[in-house]
Order: C-alpha cells, then structure tokens, then sequence
C-alpha cells in the first residue's frame, strides 16, 4: 500500500483520528512512517507505535481506530485495552480510540516516552 489515502480508504472516522494523532506524533522529533496492507507503523530508529483499523478484521461496534505502543514497562493506566508481553521487558500496549479528544497528554506522554526508548 503506497499512501495514508489509501489505507484509511472507506474508514474516513479513522482517517480523521489518524490525522490529528500523526500530528502530535510529529511534534516529538525526527521520525518516519511506514503504511503497510494492515497498519501504519511510526519508527524513531526502531518502531515504537502502530495504527490500524478494526473494522478491517472484526464485526460489530469497534473503534474507529486503535493505537499500539511499546513501552519497556507496563503501564497501569486503566485506559489500554490490552497490554501484552511478547519478548521479555517489551510492552504493547493497545489503546482504543473513539475520537481525536482521547489524545490528550497522557497519549502524548506515552509516545514520548515509547519515541525515546526507540532511539
């Protein structure tokens, strides 16, 4: 998949949420994107947070978008609806977004954070 446009083809309440979280995304520093068939990854040096869409893969009522972040830690905001452990010390964390409102600075502090440990 070549561009932003055409992932968020058909999903324009996500594409809406994805353009205000990559601008705040942008603010932290030095960065790139990669949009792929299944999610758009955010990489530092190494990636450290990922969109995607899950009306692509589920039914019924989802989120319009979903955020995943890795962290060194597990975070214990009540917020993240999953947080799983795939390599010891490695957190993904997955945050549901509803709308553009949910970026608050707790998100950003959390992409900070994730954006730092993967310099």
């Amino acid at each position: 998949m070549s561009s932003v446009q055409e992932f968020f083809t058909g999903y324009k309440e996500s594409e809406v949420i994805f353009d205000a979280l990559s601008a705040t995304i942008d603010l932290l520093g030095p960065l790139v994107f990669q949009v792929s068939k299944s999610q758009i990854a955010f990489r530092h040096r190494r990636p450290f947070a990922w969109v995607w869409v899950p009306a692509r893969y589920l039914r019924g009522h989802v989120a319009p978008l979903v955020l995943s972040i890795a962290l060194r830690r597990r975070d214990p905001s009540p917020r993240w609806k999953e947080i799983v452990e795939p390599a010891p010390g490695r957190f993904m964390h997955h945050l549901a977004l509803y709308s553009a409102a949910e970026i608050d600075q707790e998100v950003v502090a959390w992409l900070r954070e994730a954006w730092s440990e993967a310099a």
